[in-house]
């Protein structure tokens, strides 16, 4: 069982996660972001880490702007070899896991870390 990735992802107020996106960005610390092509206005903000990360499956941050069904909320995603694996291993643990869901192309856990931090661990299907 390996990890492959640390995301994390922060989903706030428009103008924060502007804010927040121009920080990190060209306007602050010069991440490069993803490119999501025309959009008018700001709809999000993904820069990846390392080479894994530009490829899709690694390191990144992302930001989004909160709305209807994305609260606001910070999260922990980690990428990992296995995500089947890592599920059964925590709840022979006795970790509370939900799950799993399949989206964009990745099978994905999730359970809440001390304090309220919502965590996922995931890892691309097929």
């Amino acid at each position: 069982m390996k990890v492959l990735g640390i995301r994390f992802c922060k989903v706030a107020k428009k103008e924060d996660a502007e804010g927040l996106a121009a920080l990190l960005g060209e306007n602050g610390l010069g991440l490069q972001a993803n490119d999501f092509g025309e959009t008018e206005g700001f709809s999000g903000a993904v820069f990846p880490a390392g080479e894994a990360g530009a490829k899709g499956d690694g390191s990144w941050i992302e930001i989004w702007p909160a709305g209807e069904g994305m609260p606001e909320m910070t999260m922990l995603q980690i990428v990992v070899d296995d995500a089947d694996a890592w599920a059964a291993r925590a709840k022979e643990k006795g970790v509370d896991v939900k799950g799993p869901d399949d989206a964009h192309g990745e099978r994905i856990y999730y359970l809440e870390g001390p304090g309220g931090l919502p965590v996922s661990f995931q890892s691309k299907t097929g």
